[in-house]
């Protein structure tokens, strides 16, 4: 009996690598927990297919995807293929079409992993960057003039809209409300004269509905010093999209490496699917090799499940990650270890 509906997308790189692996750690918790998963695989949307046919994915894409439970991405990249190209043929179309309007990004230091920032220890940093993901900094509106001469300009807007940005904090309090009860905004209203302050008012006027949160902002030059000097003080921190995605980089790698690093792009109304992805990249330097860290796919897997309301298999998973980084020494490279991809993974198939 199929329960979930999931569109794998391995696309790049270790894309191909760390998927199969977060679908071994479904199908077991799946059975575990009695619930099964179907998988409707599009092997071909990526770079090779772009270099193939000038396209990342069909063009009645999202059409395919709309009917699926959720959506579990590899990684999109190629070096052959401008990062632009890439990112505007699949994944964001898909984040805008589907209005995953959400980028949510938990950090944690975990025991066992080493992190090189001094007293970043385990249980003290535990946190979620909630990037806005639609819009803000990442807009098409602008272009390019006077193509190749000395006048030659490029325009880049930014686009913050009331709806947007309410949305997206009302999201991040909320969360905030069923954590630890503290919200960070983060902010660059002194140099940045229009969006940031409205960004600020809109934070402001929102926090009203949600008593029980204490909240504070930090500009995020300051506050990017202070994730590295202090990571432990964070709890949920809400941020424009490309902010979000700075801090949550720096952040994962405050926890140890990019390679553990989950993301879920959210459409919280349920109105279209979601999808679940790691931080890290297609890696090429080590495509091929066997030896990606599949604890990003695995972790954003887990999301995946929380959010198709499954969270005792979601924490089986996460308890499972926990263990194996705490109980053993199998470690892939990334985290100084010897381990392969499929290594890793069964070994952290046998915590289930």
């Amino acid at each position: 009996m199929t329960d979930h509906r999931i569109a794998l997308i391995p696309g790049d790189g270790i894309g191909t690598e760390v998927l199969p692996a977060a679908r071994q750690v479904l199908d077991a918790v799946g059975r575990r927990h009695g619930f099964g998963l179907s998988y409707t695989s599009y092997d071909d949307w990526s770079c090779e297919r772009y270099l193939r046919e000038g396209a990342m994915m069909p063009e009645d894409g999202l059409d395919r995807l709309r009917d699926q439970d959720a959506i579990l991405l590899g990684a999109v990249g190629h070096p052959k293929v401008p990062d632009h190209v890439s990112l505007w043929g699949l994944l964001i179309p898909i984040r805008r079409g589907f209005r995953q309007y959400v980028n949510l990004r938990p950090v944690r230091v975990f025991e066992g992993v080493e992190s090189p920032v001094r007293g970043a220890r385990p249980g003290a940093v535990d946190l979620v960057v909630v990037r806005e993901n639609v819009e803000g900094e990442y807009s098409r509106a602008g272009g390019r003039l006077h193509s190749g001469s000395p006048e030659e300009l490029a325009l880049q807007t930014a686009v913050f809209t009331r709806a947007g940005v309410t949305r997206v904090v009302d999201y991040a309090f909320g969360l905030a409300a069923r954590r630890g009860g503290r919200l960070t905004s983060a902010t660059k209203s002194n140099g940045i004269v229009h969006t940031m302050p409205f960004w600020d008012e809109l934070v402001a006027e929102r926090s009203a509905a949600f008593p029980t949160v204490g909240w504070d902002r930090e500009h995020v030059d300051a506050l990017a010093a202070k994730f590295v000097l202090h990571p432990e003080r964070f709890d949920v921190v809400v941020a424009s999209n490309l902010f979000g995605d700075i801090l949550s980089d720096l952040a994962a790698a405050v926890a140890g490496s990019i390679g553990i690093a989950p993301a879920a792009n959210l459409n919280p109304e349920r109105e279209f699917p979601s999808m679940f992805e790691p931080v890290h990249g297609s890696a090429p330097d080590i495509a091929g090799r066997g030896v990606a860290n599949p604890l990003g796919a695995i972790w954003s897997a887990a999301m995946m499940l929380d959010h198709l309301g499954r969270p005792e298999a979601a924490r089986d998973v996460t308890g499972a990650i926990a263990a194996v980084l705490a109980r053993t020494d199998v470690r892939t490279p990334d985290l100084g270890g010897t381990a392969t991809t499929a290594e890793f993974t069964d070994r952290l198939l046998r915590f289930l």
